[in-house]
């Protein structure tokens, strides 16, 4: 069969046409096949990954009436700070072993209040007995007996006046270092070997003993729920924990113990802030 020159152009056209249609369905510009199969993306775990282990009661750490135990700490160093009987520290936390508390663990250190379920009525708080209790020892006056005169009274600095306390100096010897809120965090006060150490305010014994590193033969007292004093580095302690005491009873002898020379640190903690015992204790 003959063909004109006319057809065979327009042929020729025309498998142009089809050659150019193939190749750009297939060559890289070409539009991408789309695959309408669901697909399910599946995490990649790392083998090294390892997982990190909360220290108790992080969840609520930076709450208000709880602490976070920092390095070295103990609960009598933390009851302390807080202003807190350390035993109670351990019921409140449920702690079977006081001991053992880790660094970054999250403490409960205010009394927790347990709301009556029908009443709406709240109870009171949980925590140690009352620091007014009457447990006096045997041959010693009441607490009564031990109050001020008026005249003493009024000379008092503001700031006893506003502890509701009554306070004397537990030692009369003279400041050897006086209240540096960084460097001292109370009064150093001069006496000899055995020199009666007296408490400055009635009130309960939260402490004895020497486990707080740089206060020797300690003891502290729990006088209501924002003051504690401490007394630091005797030589003998006088009085057992939970004991009821009244302001001017002897309660140690003072001593070297973990300490360059005779001498009691003495410390008055509000609310486990130190402060100056100085705004507390009668003039000279």
């Amino acid at each position: 069969m003959t063909v004109n020159s006319r057809g065979a152009g327009l042929l020729g056209l025309l498998l142009a046409g089809a050659v150019m249609l193939a190749a750009c369905g297939t060559g890289p510009g070409s539009a991408p096949v789309e695959d309408r199969r669901t697909s399910v993306s599946r995490p990649v775990m790392d083998p090294n990954t390892v997982a990190v282990k909360q220290p108790p009661g992080f969840e609520n750490a930076g709450k208000v009436g709880y602490y976070t135990v920092k390095p070295g700490e103990t609960l009598i160093r933390i009851g302390l700070e807080t202003g807190q009987n350390w035993k109670d520290i351990a019921a409140w936390n449920n702690l079977a072993q006081p001991n053992q508390i880790e660094v970054g663990q999250v403490l409960r250190v205010t009394p927790p209040v347990v709301a009556a379920e029908s009443s709406g009525v709240v109870s009171r708080p949980v925590g140690s007995a009352s620091i007014a209790s009457s447990q006096v020892q045997p041959g010693q006056a009441s607490s009564a007996a031990a109050r001020p005169s008026a005249a003493a009274a009024a000379a008092e600095p503001a700031a006893a006046a506003e502890s509701g306390l009554s306070w004397i100096w537990p030692v009369p010897g003279p400041v050897l270092a006086g209240f540096d809120e960084v460097k001292n965090k109370g009064l150093d006060l001069g006496g000899a070997a055995g020199e009666p150490v007296l408490a400055a305010a009635e009130g309960r014994v939260v402490y004895v003993g020497a486990g707080l590193r740089g206060y020797g033969n300690l003891i502290i007292l729990k006088h209501n729920n924002t003051y504690l004093t401490a007394y630091a580095h005797n030589k003998t302690l006088l009085v057992k924990e939970d004991q009821a005491v009244r302001r001017g009873q002897k309660i140690a002898e003072m001593g070297n113990s973990d300490a360059d020379r005779v001498k009691l640190h003495f410390e008055v903690r509000r609310q486990g802030k130190p402060v100056d015992p100085l705004k507390y204790l009668p003039p000279r």
